[in-house]
């Protein structure tokens, strides 16, 4: 079994690696080409700044939780743990309803992310970024990465997620935080049927809007019914996608030169705007 296990996660970091890398570079390559926004001065200094953190994340991840969902998976299956066990299930209805329900639970934790005070300190990382590209997916706080993580490792076992539906929905999730977070520009036209089975960047983008009632709105990373299903779609930007400010009132002047001072973001104690009150600005 152990053998099995570590043929599976040895493919698991190899597939996983591959498609994040070949996502990421097309990505770049055709919101380069394509772009819906104007581009920041500072652009390749922000992606790197957003690289050298997920290298930070992967670091630590690989130290403290290395291959934690797939292992979590295979644990499940070798002791006949889970929801789906339980009720024996088909196991394609199970891999299938694995993916759904875990993205719903991404869903969930990003609202809470938004509401508590101290997660919200982590996830605001994410926020700060003050222009949208592909490398934005990958701007979390190693502490927000790790909590994440665990929420996501309790819903596979009470799930008793297949370990086939582990890997997809972890590539799936990975891909589409990358094309969601993009600057690509997407015919509105075509976005706004595409719209009904992901989320586009059109419909992500709001979520990054500096306006309070914005920002707290799609929240979706994979499929967009649960906004949709829950009362938080919002379906533009008051200002528009070309006029609209990205990024937290709170932090429009302040910069953040390199990876060290987004580690540090979260401890910052900075006077409470409009945003962090809850009240429009």
């Amino acid at each position: 079994m152990m053998r099995v296990m570590d043929s599976v996660l040895e493919q698991d970091t190899i597939i996983r690696t591959a498609v994040f890398a070949a996502v990421l570079v097309v990505m770049l390559a055709v919101e380069t080409r394509f772009p819906r926004r104007p581009r920041s001065a500072a652009t390749w200094r922000r992606r790197l700044n957003n690289l050298s953190l997920v290298m930070v994340d992967t670091v630590l991840l690989r130290l403290v939780m290395a291959a934690a969902a797939i292992s979590a998976a295979g644990a499940s299956a070798a002791l006949d743990w889970g929801l789906f066990r339980s009720i024996d299930a088909p196991y394609w209805l199970a891999c299938v309803l694995s993916v759904v329900l875990l993205d719903l639970a991404i869903y969930g934790q990003h609202v809470l992310f938004h509401k508590v005070g101290f997660l919200w300190r982590l996830h605001r990382v994410h926020h700060t970024d003050k222009d949208l590209d592909a490398t934005t997916a990958l701007r979390f706080h190693p502490l927000e990465i790790i909590l994440s993580m665990a929420i996501k490792l309790g819903v596979i076992a009470l799930l008793g997620a297949p370990l086939p539906a582990v890997l997809a929905f972890e590539i799936i999730l990975n891909a589409t935080a990358m094309f969601n977070h993009s600057n690509l520009a997407i015919p509105v036209a075509v976005d706004r049927r595409l719209r009904w089975f992901v989320v586009t960047p059109d419909m992500h983008r709001v979520h990054h809007s500096v306006i309070r009632r914005e920002t707290d709105s799609n929240y979706g990373f994979n499929l967009p019914w649960w906004d949709r299903l829950f009362g938080t779609y919002r379906p533009r930007p008051a200002a528009g996608h070309r006029d609209m400010e990205i990024g937290l009132a709170e932090f429009r002047d302040r910069e953040t030169i390199n990876v060290l001072g987004l580690l540090h973001q979260p401890v910052l104690s900075i006077k409470r705007t409009p945003f962090e009150q809850g009240d429009d600005v």
